[in-house]
């Protein structure tokens, strides 16, 4: 089975008030929960937000790291999920019950060599 990168995009700012985020999280759950049920979740993660990345860029004497997001934007990538589906239908199945549940946009990618090891 292939495997596809789902990276869940969300706006910068402050995370949502609970009224409006803990129903969010309910669906969330629920959807990893069938996920893992299903057999094709392999891997979730969730980030801190871009104020805490490091960029790394390669010179021509080593290294050079800066603070902050390699890209300033309105949105970033908050979480991802690696999962196994036998298509990219069967993935996209998978991107539109994440974006259902987050109501953020969802990426759909596929990884080279079907495997993340």
């Amino acid at each position: 089975m292939a495997q596809y990168l789902l990276s869940i995009y969300q706006p910068d700012g402050d995370a949502p008030p609970p009224e409006i985020l803990d129903p969010i999280m309910r669906e969330v759950e629920a959807f990893q929960a069938e996920l893992r049920k299903s057999g094709s979740w392999v891997f979730t993660g969730g980030l801190h937000p871009p104020s805490t990345a490091t960029v790394v860029r390669a010179e021509s004497h080593g290294a050079v790291t800066t603070d902050g997001p390699y890209i300033e934007g309105k949105e970033h990538i908050g979480g991802f999920n690696v999962i196994e589906a036998p298509d990219l239908d069967a993935a996209l199945e998978w991107g539109r019950k994440l974006a259902k549940a987050t109501t953020l946009p969802i990426e759909v990618r596929p990884l080279y060599g079907g495997s993340c090891v």
